[in-house]
């Protein structure tokens, strides 16, 4: 699928926020609705990798709605870590949210240096035209950067205080918003995706 054929998509996500980033993102070309409109239970992630989790999402959306579908899978991995918490990001500290998260996060970089502190936010996004669609758009986005010994900013959301970006010497809970959405993990899937579907 080269360019777009159709107007509206289901973003498989409750999350108001997200919805509102990705529809910025999409422009005025596709309606993105909220799978709330459709459905009230979130697809259960049982994916190994973002890819697959983003895939389950966007196929349990579409079932539901009979629309094409968007999902987002993504999250933060950390080099000293092997990678965790990857795609438990979210639930890390057993779902206790993100104060309780990036509490854990600290805790177990509590010895790490900063020349091992590496990290990067990951997203996957999984386009798909109908449930069953065999050929779903992938596309991924990286952002590269270092976890902080204490949380800075009060922007954004997650492992946003924690998560410093080098090349600006701040965090990405300082940025604001617009610019966030230029440099992030999303920013960078999205602007693939755009690409595939002909809107770039």
């Amino acid at each position: 699928m080269s360019e777009v054929t159709f107007s509206r998509l289901v973003l498989a996500s409750n999350n108001a926020g997200k919805l509102k980033e990705l529809q910025a993102m999409l422009g005025a070309h596709i309606e993105v609705l909220p799978q709330s409109q459709f459905i009230s239970e979130e697809a259960e992630e049982t994916g190994l990798s973002f890819i697959e989790n983003a895939i389950i999402k966007a196929r349990h959306a579409a079932r539901a709605s009979g629309l094409p579908a968007l999902a987002d899978d993504s999250g933060l991995a950390v080099d000293a870590l092997g990678g965790a918490p990857g795609i438990y990001s979210a639930r890390y500290a057993d779902g206790q949210g993100d104060a309780a998260n990036n509490a854990k996060l600290l805790d177990a970089l509590k010895n790490v240096p900063d020349d091992q502190r590496g990290a990067r936010f990951i997203c996957a996004l999984a386009l798909v035209r109908h449930a069953d669609d065999p050929v779903p758009i992938i596309c991924e986005g990286a952002w590269e950067g270092r976890i902080l010994h204490a949380a800075k900013g009060e922007h954004g959301f997650g492992y946003d205080p924690l998560f410093l970006v080098p090349e600006l010497g701040v965090s990405s809970a300082e940025l604001p918003a617009e610019q966030k959405n230029q440099l992030s993990h999303r920013a960078r899937a999205m602007v693939l995706l755009r690409q595939r579907l002909g809107l770039a």
